[in-house]
């Protein structure tokens, strides 16, 4: 079998496509030239290697020499790895959803030679469905309205373009107060589901950035909604199919309400993310299970993401599938196969803990089993007889044999690709989990991808999407940014404040909009074809963290950092740019909602002076490293060190870098300093409303 231009590509996702039949292009100006020349509309194809649908289009349309004929012939087809093209992928998103009112992978698009888009869907059947064209009628019709009707199609595409525009662009400038915040929070609990935990109904995204915000909002108010909506998120979500019970790490989202069945592939970015909240809310409220929950995930980014080379990083995802035809089949097991693993006891409990026969059976094949908690180990106990304690251990040994059984199965393909955002968003979460976990692979695997990504760009303060890859992009410097800011709290090396400073003062030369305020998720003069060409200004979290909600918490840190006004006001102008939407946006902005509460509220700073490998001081910086305070600051000052960064209030209080002593400032107001560990600690817990936390 042959293979087309995508053989060579760097993109896992593209690569795999290398030999069908279809003489696909990747985005190129030469794809849209030759559909120029020949006067053909470009059908655009975007997906990822993690995606299941994508897949099944693949084996089904793609892989079919008839179609694959008919597509050559009058289509210039170009196939885009929305993972390596974020850019690409987020305009033609948008426009696709203005038509057929919906996204996702894959998104079919059909564009005019000079990349307009006229029409498009997402995932298209070989045979006709209800209220669903088959693929080859949809191309069909494209076809007969290219040909018979190019004026309607240029006006198609001009009209959707100008409606386009007004949606890329997200600034609506307002004022933030704590009264808009407090309308926000509650906007955002009127959307909870308090019998499942999490927002809406079906199906269920994580909001990992707004269970954030929730946890400063209550530390600040401490009102019992919040935590109860809190509670219930982490814990449904934990306790469902959602999270893999036996390999550790999170699945995309879920299919149904309960978090039982879930879309099966596992992303960088959203463990990350899932990784800090879990760790900080375990700081927070010390729940053990919520730490196990962040514990079990550091053990899939360890055995499955971490570059297998050990020279640090991480791959951006592992598939759903294994092959054509499946669906989750790795992640899910049938009662014959508990059997043969287990002894009588063993099957009995195993099929009451996870529910086996129950909400988890999977639709298209009911013998197989998503896993997750049907109950608890205190009740399976009750239940069966024996202690907690005893039900615990006999559990861990069930798990122990099903997780060998499962080390035998074909894993679902990891791509290896160490995307800069999300490197970044693991590095960062894996410095932040590393003091609550007491887990020091994690520290050091924090830091190592973060200076192997600092190593490989081409200037200081730059940072390509991948190696060799784009350019340009906001995401990539911002989340190395803030990585580096945690990076800086861990270590106190100056280096990590220094490049952190660089990225931001490069990303608003490059980004922000002099006229209407805002970061564009692309740098000014950057060229590209068709919507490539518009900017866009996103606030949304889709759904992770925006990268101007991102900017605007690592401009509050940066100000903290180094009390330089320039990163104040520039905190202050991205908040402002923004402020109109913050009410109407709610859940689905949250972290800009936290960049707003950075400015609303004072921070939180602990200080820890003390000689440089101190082991008393290197024990104070370890607990206010796994402290949760809202807005926290961490700085390790050492002799030398530089008080004239601090606040005010606790300059005074740091004047003699060598003595030991942990100081704990929430706005003006500071505690008296220490240096025992006990009372440090209880300092700590003093800056929370611990009368609260048990309720």
């Amino acid at each position: 079998m042959g293979t087309n231009r995508l053989a060579g590509a760097a993109s896992a996702y593209l690569r795999s496509a290398a030999h069908q039949p279809v003489e696909w292009h990747p985005w190129e100006a030469d794809a849209f030239a030759r559909a120029a020349a020949e006067d053909k509309p470009v059908l655009l194809d975007i997906g990822a290697v993690w995606c299941h649908w994508c897949h099944v289009m693949d084996a089904e349309s793609y892989e079919d020499p008839a179609l694959a004929e008919l597509l050559n012939r009058e289509f210039v087809c170009v196939k885009v790895d929305r993972d390596e093209r974020p850019d690409v992928d987020a305009r033609y998103q948008r426009a696709v959803q203005a038509i057929a009112r919906q996204g996702g992978w894959p998104l079919t698009g059909f564009l005019t030679p000079d990349a307009q888009l006229f029409h498009g869907g997402t995932y298209f059947p070989p045979e006709p469905a209800p209220g669903r064209p088959s693929f080859r009628e949809m191309l069909e019709r494209v076809l007969a309205v290219w040909r018979g009707e190019r004026g309607q199609v240029r006006a198609q595409a001009k009209a959707l373009r100008h409606a386009l525009a007004g949606h890329l662009d997200e600034a609506a400038p307002g004022e933030l107060s704590d009264l808009v915040l407090a309308d926000a929070t509650h906007g955002i609990l009127a959307t909870a589901d308090r019998a499942h935990g999490g927002f809406g109904s079906r199906p269920k995204f994580p909001h990992p950035a707004t269970v954030e915000f929730l946890l400063h909002r209550w530390c600040d108010a401490p009102e019992p909604t919040l935590r109860a909506v809190i509670h219930e998120i982490l814990d449904g979500m934990a306790n469902g199919g959602f999270r893999d019970l036996l390999g550790g790490g999170f699945h995309r989202y879920s299919v149904d309400e309960r978090w039982v069945i879930p879309h099966f592939e596992k992303m960088a970015s959203d463990n990350a993310e899932l990784l800090r909240v879990y760790a900080r809310a375990a700081a927070l409220f010390g729940r053990p299970a919520w730490t196990a929950v962040a514990r079990e995930t550091v053990r899939w980014i360890r055995e499955v993401l971490a570059d297998p080379d050990g020279a640090g990083g991480f791959g951006a995802s592992q598939d759903a599938d294994t092959g054509a035809g499946d669906d989750g089949d790795y992640f899910t097991w049938t009662r014959e196969e508990l059997a043969a693993l287990l002894d009588a006891d063993e099957l009995a409990i195993a099929l009451a803990r996870f529910g086996i026969g129950s909400l988890g059976r999977m639709p298209h094949d009911p013998a197989r089993n998503v896993l997750f908690t049907a109950a608890t180990a205190a009740t399976l106990a009750e239940r069966f007889g024996g202690t907690q304690e005893e039900m615990e251990r006999l559990l861990d040994g069930i798990d122990g044999k099903l997780r060998a059984a499962g080390a035998r199965r074909t894993a679902p393909f990891v791509d290896r690709t160490r995307y800069a955002g999300w490197n970044a968003m693991l590095a960062g979460a894996l410095l932040r989990a590393a003091p609550v976990l007491e887990d020091p692979w994690a520290r050091e695997a924090g830091l190592a991808a973060l200076a192997r990504l600092r190593r490989e760009q081409s200037r200081p303060d730059a940072v390509a999407h991948a190696a060799g890859g784009v350019a340009g992009l906001l995401d990539d410097p911002v989340q190395c940014a803030a990585a580096a800011l945690d990076a800086f709290e861990v270590t106190g090396a100056a280096e990590w404040l220094g490049w952190a400073e660089a990225l931001m003062d490069k990303v608003w030369s490059e980004h922000w909009d002099a006229d209407r305020g805002g970061f564009f998720d692309t740098a000014r003069g950057r060229d590209g074809e068709g919507l490539l060409a518009m900017p866009a200004k996103p606030l949304q979290d889709s759904p992770n963290a925006s990268p101007n909600g991102v900017a605007g918490i690592t401009l509050a840190r940066l100000f903290e950092h180094t009390r330089d006004p320039r990163w104040r006001e520039r905190h202050r102008a991205l908040v402002a740019a923004f402020g109109g939407a913050a009410k109407e946006l709610g859940l689905f902005a949250s972290a800009y909602l936290l960049a707003a509460d950075w400015l609303v509220h004072p921070a939180t700073h602990l200080v820890i002076t003390g000689p440089a490998g101190d082991s008393l001081a290197d024990r104070l910086h370890r607990r206010a490293l796994a402290s949760f305070l809202p807005r926290r600051v961490v700085v390790r000052l050492t002799p030398g060190g530089a008080p004239d960064r601090l606040p005010p209030a606790l300059a005074a209080l740091a004047p003699a870098a060598d003595q030991v002593r942990g100081i704990a400032c929430a706005g003006d107001r500071c505690l008296a300093p220490t240096a025992e560990p006990e009372e440090w600690v209880a300092r700590l817990r003093s800056l929370v409303p611990t009368r609260y936390l048990s309720e």
